[in-house]
């Protein structure tokens, strides 16, 4: 038996990922930040969490900086925001 019976458990934005996601909210095509509002960079742990849980989806490869990761928000990261329009 592979099912598991009972409630699934749904994944909910650490408060860092909630900070990253709601910046993308504002943004023209919910463009997400490299970088905070203090200019420290986005750590890539953060990035990539949201992206694994399909909140963020890559928006496009930077030749210059291919190792930035420049995303942008999902309907689903808007949903677990309360967001979506």
């Amino acid at each position: 038996m592979s099912e598991k019976n009972g409630p699934q458990r749904v994944a909910v934005p650490s408060e860092a990922q909630q900070r990253w996601l709601k910046m993308g909210l504002t943004q023209a095509g919910g463009k997400l930040p490299l970088f905070d509002e203090n200019g420290r960079e986005i750590p890539a742990r953060t990035i990539r969490s949201c992206l694994e849980h399909g909140w963020a989806e890559p928006w496009f490869f930077n030749p210059i900086k291919p190792d930035w990761l420049v995303c942008k928000l999902t309907d689903k990261g808007r949903d677990v925001l309360g967001k979506r329009s």
